[in-house]
């Protein structure tokens, strides 16, 4: 299995002049924990809800900063031709959450988050466990 088949298509971006306010409203309206930044289709940065949370928990305005103030700057990414060990390998070596999926040419396909994974592994354990259950005597 390949990230090409599990990552989420629609990921939401934003250019990095994208103000804070904006990045904030876009996740909760489309109930997402980043917006992934973007110049050109390529990935550029992300900015997390957490990122936004430690902004404003500095009395920043978040109406006058911009994706480029609060972004990790280029980001960890996967072509989607990756398997799912070396996305969970990837994610525990860099410690992040959510990893943007792009094509062979670098423009960004999807995303795959940790909770994605978890969902495909207990899928995955549940098929397991059905193959157990049925040679149990």
């Amino acid at each position: 299995m390949t990230l090409k088949d599990i990552a989420i298509r629609g990921v939401e971006t934003a250019g990095p002049d994208t103000t804070v306010e904006v990045l904030a409203n876009t996740m909760n309206d489309k109930g997402v924990g980043s917006v992934v930044i973007t110049e050109e289709n390529r990935v550029v940065g992300i900015v997390t809800d957490r990122d936004i949370a430690l902004t404003v928990a500095h009395e920043a305005d978040p109406a006058t900063l911009t994706a480029a103030d609060v972004m990790a700057s280029e980001p960890l990414t996967l072509p989607s031709s990756a398997g799912v060990l070396e996305l969970t390998e990837r994610m525990a070596d860099a410690s992040v959450r959510r990893i943007p999926v792009v094509d062979d040419g670098g423009v960004i396909v999807g995303i795959v988050t940790l909770d994605d994974v978890v969902r495909l592994l207990s899928t995955e354990l549940e098929h397991l466990s059905a193959v157990i259950e049925a040679e149990s005597p």
